[in-house]
C-alpha cells in the first residue's frame, strides 16, 4: 500500500515551470506591442509601385481627407504641429516622420505638415503609400 502511495505522489505533474513560460511570454508579448505608433484614424493611401516597408520606429502624421491633422490619436492643431514633431523626435532621435495623407487630402496641406517636419529637426520625411501588387 505504501508503495502505491510513493508512485501516485511521484507521477502528478509539476505546473510551476509551464506557468513560468506563460507569464514571460505574456510580458514579452505586452512590451513588444507597447512599441506599435498609429495615428488613430483610418486614412485611404495612394496606391505606388515603389512604396517600400519601412520597420522602423517612426513618429506617424495622418492627414484625413477634410485636412484635419493627427498624431498619436489624437487631433494636432496646425499651429502646434512642429512643436508636438519637435517633443515625439526627441524622445525618438533615429525615427523618421511618415505622412499619411488621405487621397482626398490637399497638397498644400501635406507641403505643411512636411515643412513643419523639417523645420522641427527631422531629415527623414517621408509619405505613406499603398504598396502595388
Amino acid at each position: 500500500m505504501a508503495r502505491r502511495r510513493r508512485a501516485l505522489d511521484q507521477s502528478e505533474v509539476n505546473l510551476t515551470p509551464m506557468l513560468d513560460v506563460v507569464f514571460i511570454m505574456l510580458i514579452f508579448f505586452i512590451v513588444t506591442a507597447s512599441f506599435v505608433k498609429e495615428a488613430g484614424i483610418e486614412i485611404t493611401r495612394p496606391p505606388a509601385a515603389t512604396a517600400e516597408r519601412q520597420e522602423r520606429g517612426n513618429i506617424i502624421v495622418a492627414i484625413t481627407a477634410d485636412n484635419q491633422i493627427w498624431i498619436d490619436r489624437r487631433h494636432v492643431d496646425e499651429k502646434s504641429l512642429r512643436a508636438n514633431i519637435e517633443r515625439l523626435h526627441a524622445e525618438n532621435p533615429q525615427g523618421a516622420v511618415v505622412i499619411q495623407a488621405d487621397t482626398k487630402s490637399e497638397n498644400g496641406m501635406l507641403v505643411r505638415v512636411m515643412d513643419a517636419a523639417r523645420l522641427a529637426g527631422v531629415k527623414n520625411v517621408s509619405m505613406a503609400a499603398e504598396v502595388m501588387n
